[in-house]
């Protein structure tokens, strides 16, 4: 490997603190973040309050601003404390710590933008973090190995569906007519999805007897399609399930962040640097 095989000093030190939480410094970091991430978004949910903003608006930009500043801060100890920077930026948990800090920076050159400041909350995910024990992570790597091998079912399932809608929808389209609001396929289309998903707006309704048996017959059809995809990915879990009797390490990778390994693991299995 090109680079040094394991941190030292200050890095390795932070890195305990920020990607571990089998230490007392790790679980009140983990704490504290989460504590910041609540306080953040609710920030944001007043702000959303106009009669608040009215009043205390530059208060809450300003706390804003000082939890911007933390999360960028703590986002750059982050790719510090790794040897491969990249693979922790290109991770999905780092893709959301970006997320974290980029809308108010964006806000700055596109007003608006600060909106997306909500999509801090998806830090919570950190949580998983403190719970880091090994029946915690061997549930969770029993779930993504069974939505993996679900994929392609579920592909073949989306395109049925999607050929179904379309053919219900130029059905609809030819009972109904632009007189009662099917005024093309498309739209009619869109009648079909939200039917069949049992969503129901009511925005477009069928006028006619034919049209109204029919529309009976495809809420009929959509209450057995939905149970589909369940019973997919509730398969696979059972499958999976029975090969999950290995133990999960709790151990972070020092140069990607990964986690999830095996007990015994050596190396890591996205990047291969050394546990």
């Amino acid at each position: 490997m090109s680079h040094e095989a394991v941190l030292t000093g200050w890095r390795r030190t932070w890195h305990e603190i920020i990607f571990e939480s089998d230490t007392p410094a790790g679980r009140a970091f983990d704490l504290l973040l989460i504590f910041s991430i609540l306080a953040s978004f609710g920030l944001v949910v007043l702000e959303s309050v106009a009669s608040i903003e009215a009043g205390y608006g530059w208060l809450l930009r300003a706390g804003e601003w000082l939890f911007t500043i933390l999360f960028t801060i703590e986002y750059v100890m982050r790719l510090a404390c790794v040897l491969r920077p990249w693979n922790y930026a290109t991770s999905a948990l780092g893709l959301i710590d970006l997320l974290a800090v980029l809308p108010t920076y964006l806000a700055v050159l596109l007003p608006g933008a600060h909106v997306l400041i909500s999509l801090r909350i998806l830090r919570l995910l950190r949580i998983f973090r403190i719970l880091k024990l090994g029946h915690y992570l061997s549930e969770a790597a029993v779930l993504q190995r069974a939505l993996a091998a679900s994929k392609p079912k579920i592909i073949v399932f989306l395109l049925t569906v999607s050929a179904l809608v379309t053919i219900i929808g130029s059905v609809m389209y030819v009972i109904e007519g632009p007189e009662h609001g099917f005024t093309n396929i498309p739209v009619s289309i869109y009648w079909a999805i939200v039917t069949m998903t049992t969503v129901g707006f009511g925005d477009i309704t069928p006028k006619t007897p034919l049209g109204q048996l029919f529309a009976g017959m495809v809420m009929i059809l959509g209450y057995g399609i939905i149970a589909v995809p369940t019973g997919i990915v509730t398969s696979e879990m059972t499958r999976q399930a029975k090969k999950a009797d290995e133990k999960v390490s709790s151990q972070c990778c020092m140069a990607c962040a990964a986690e999830g390994h095996d007990a015994d693991a050596k190396f890591c299995k996205y990047c291969g640097a050394a546990l």
